[in-house]
């Protein structure tokens, strides 16, 4: 990692608000936004456009390396885009978000895309999001923060996602899906999810966004050295 670039990680299970934050958080600071969850939903829907089979290491991985996805932020969102093509929506299908938690499993297939998710660490700086971002990805990383939320929450919250997106799944099978991801990615050997031990826990299951964004401002700005005269995005 490059000393001179700062880097946070954002850490924690799906629906947490770890996306709302972490580019809450980009735009306040004028920095770059990674969502590693998308690399690994991007790999899942090119495999399944490929008619691939998830666990199919050696075909993954070739997909995985020649993968060029890239983010557009602006205003609290972000775009996905592979090459040119926008996939923003089709990445939040439960049957993509299945796949990606398969792959993402796989020794082979966390290699592949590793280095590529480094090259997002660039300046002025870098907020990640994802599962592994404090504990592998960016292990001395200055700022960690780990987001919790209840069940119930979660699913609300995803649910309330996928109807934004003009998508519709019931509230017994998202917190389902969102029980068996946990589980899994929980488990893994390879990079399971779980708080660094230097990491910061946020609750969110009570805390509207202002709130969540308060918390983590005032860390960051300690951290961080960002001057208190700044304008900040709570309340926004």
């Amino acid at each position: 990692m490059t000393a001179e670039v700062p880097v946070l990680t954002l850490d924690g299970a799906g629906a947490t608000g770890k996306g709302t934050l972490g580019l809450r958080l980009a735009d306040w600071l004028g920095w770059h936004f990674l969502d590693s969850g998308a690399f690994y939903r991007a790999l899942a829907l090119c495999a399944l456009e490929a008619g691939l089979k998830p666990g199919d290491e050696r075909r993954l991985v070739s997909l995985a390396e020649s993968m060029e996805l890239s983010f557009k932020t602006r205003d609290g969102s972000a775009r996905v885009f592979l090459g040119t093509r926008e996939v923003t929506a089709k990445l939040r299908r439960e049957e993509v978000g299945r796949a990606a938690s398969i792959n993402a499993a796989q020794p082979t297939v966390r290699a592949a895309l590793l280095e590529t998710q480094r090259t997002f660490l660039r300046p002025p700086g870098l907020v990640a999001d994802g599962r592994d971002m404090g504990t592998v990805v960016f292990p001395r990383a200055p700022l960690k923060f780990y987001l919790t939320a209840s069940q119930e929450q979660r699913t609300l919250r995803r649910h309330h996602q996928l109807k934004e997106m003009g998508l519709d799944a019931s509230m017994a099978h998202i917190g389902s899906a969102l029980s068996e991801r946990d589980q899994r990615d929980g488990t893994r050997t390879a990079a399971p999810m779980r708080p660094a031990p230097d990491a910061i826990f946020i609750n969110t299951t009570e805390l509207g966004r202002d709130e969540v964004f308060a918390c983590a401002e005032r860390w960051v700005r300690r951290r961080f050295q960002v001057p208190a005269t700044e304008e900040s995005g709570a309340g926004t």
